[in-house]
């Protein structure tokens, strides 16, 4: 793993954007484990990586601390989240209550067109390099993001808000952390056509089914590694 100052290098950016793209790069770097979890974030030497003052560089560390990407400890500073065991399971239990609501809402909701857009996102995850190599699943963000629109299509904001938005980057994090378990990318591009399926056929309750059970199984895949992790004395 890279500190923050190694994936972090300068570029000339006009003044009133520097902040977002401070913050966009960071968020990056630790989102696809470029900075490991629980990485010191040295204020100092990112504001002399970057040429900027420390005004603009404490704005992204603000807004990514409210993505919870960053925890800031008392005496020691900010550092990249690096949930617990316990903290994870809890994520994940989150997930799959709310994103299993979101898509019995979304098979209520979502227009067809919407619906065929998304099944065009699921070929382009089929076309991705890595996933063709069983390596990893495609991990845009976004419109990208096959939970990502069906939690808007939902079209609850509060549901949006907090999964689109408070909670998203961290779970991005878990998510990308997660997706290079063997077989685990095949599994879940299959569970998405399923659960896609069962929108298109206007049957919320097992799109719902579906989707819980889909998170369901990346719980226990998390589970089992940290069992694993800890027989091997590695936690």
């Amino acid at each position: 793993m890279l500190d923050a100052t190694e994936v972090i290098t300068a570029a000339p950016v006009d003044a009133e954007t520097l902040s977002e793209n401070v913050f966009r790069r960071i968020q990056a770097a630790i989102v696809q484990g470029e900075i490991a979890p629980g990485s010191k974030i040295s204020e100092p030497e990112l504001a002399r990586t970057y040429g900027i003052s420390r005004g603009p560089l404490r704005e992204a560390i603000h807004r990514l601390e409210g993505q919870r990407l960053l925890v800031r400890v008392p005496h020691v500073g900010a550092r990249v989240v690096s949930l617990s065991h316990a903290e994870l399971v809890e994520l994940y239990e989150i997930r799959e209550s709310l994103e299993g609501m979101a898509c019995r809402l979304a098979a209520e909701r979502m227009t067809v067109a919407e619906i065929d857009d998304l099944r065009h996102v699921l070929e382009t995850h089929e076309r991705d390099p890595a996933f063709q190599a069983g390596v990893g699943y495609y991990q845009q963000e976004g419109d990208f993001d096959f939970h990502y629109r069906i939690i808007q299509g939902a079209r609850n904001s509060t549901l949006t808000q907090m999964l689109c938005g408070e909670l998203y980057q961290l779970v991005r994090m878990y998510r990308i952390q997660f997706s290079t378990t063997p077989n685990r990318p095949r599994m879940a591009f299959t569970e998405h056509h399923r659960i896609l399926d069962a929108i298109a056929d206007r049957d919320g309750e097992l799109a719902e089914l579906l989707m819980r059970r889909h998170i369901g199984a990346s719980k226990r895949n998390i589970e089992q590694r940290y069992q694993a992790a800890t027989a091997r004395g590695e936690q």
